[in-house]
C-alpha cells in the first residue's frame, strides 16, 4: 500500500507547527546578523532545491506519470519542507538579534512555508488515500499550489539575500567615502 511508501504527514505538519511559535520581536538591533544572514543563504539554496522539486512534481501531473513516481517526488519535497522548517526555525530563534530588514524577511518568509506545508500535507494526505487519483482537480490543485508556493518562497528569500548582499556593498563604499552612517 502506499502508505509505506510515503511518509507520514506528520512531519511536515510538525514543520508547519513550528512556526506557529512567533516570538516576534519589536526592537531590532541596527547591525545585520551574520548568523541570519548565513541563515538566509542557506534558506536561498533550500528554497531553489524545493522549488526545482516541486515543478518536477508539477510536471508528473500532466503527464501518464505512476502514482510511485509522485510518491517519489513528494517525498522529496517532503524532505526538503523539513529540511527548509529547521532553518526557519532557526531564523526565528535569531530573531531577536536580527537587524530590521532581516526581521522584515522572517515575518514575509514564514506564512509562505506554512502554506507550501499545509499543502504538501494535503497532497501526501491525498495521494495516500488515493493513490489511482492523480487527475483529480483537487490533487492537481494542491500539486499547483505546492509549485506555486515554493517559486513564491524561492523569491523571496532571493530577493532579501540580494538586498543584503546590495546593503553590505553600499555600507562598505559608504564607509570607504567616509559617509555619516545611514547615508
Amino acid at each position: 500500500m502506499f502508505r509505506t511508501t510515503v511518509a507520514s504527514s506528520v512531519a511536515v505538519t510538525m514543520m508547519a507547527g513550528w512556526f506557529a511559535f512567533s516570538g516576534f520581536a519589536k526592537g531590532a538591533n541596527a547591525i545585520e546578523s551574520d548568523q541570519v544572514s548565513g541563515l538566509l543563504n542557506n534558506a536561498e539554496t533550500q528554497s531553489f532545491k524545493l522549488k526545482e522539486d516541486a515543478d518536477t512534481l508539477e510536471r508528473y501531473s500532466r503527464s501518464e506519470s505512476s502514482w510511485e513516481s509522485h510518491a517519489d517526488a513528494i517525498n522529496r519535497i517532503r524532505e526538503d519542507t523539513n529540511k527548509m522548517g529547521e532553518l526557519l526555525s532557526s531564523l526565528e530563534q535569531n530573531r531577536v538579534g536580527a537587524a530590521g530588514w532581516q526581521q522584515v524577511a522572517i515575518d514575509r518568509v514564514l506564512p509562505v512555508a506554512k502554506e507550501l506545508a499545509a499543502n504538501t500535507t494535503a497532497a501526501i494526505n491525498h495521494l495516500n488515500q488515493y493513490p489511482q487519483r492523480l487527475k483529480t482537480p483537487n490533487y492537481q490543485e494542491y500539486l499547483e499550489a505546492i509549485a506555486d508556493s515554493a517559486a513564491n518562497l524561492a523569491s523571496t528569500i532571493r530577493d532579501f539575500v540580494d538586498y543584503g548582499k546590495t546593503k553590505q556593498r553600499l555600507d562598505r563604499l559608504g564607509a570607504k567615502l567616509e559617509l555619516p552612517a545611514g547615508r
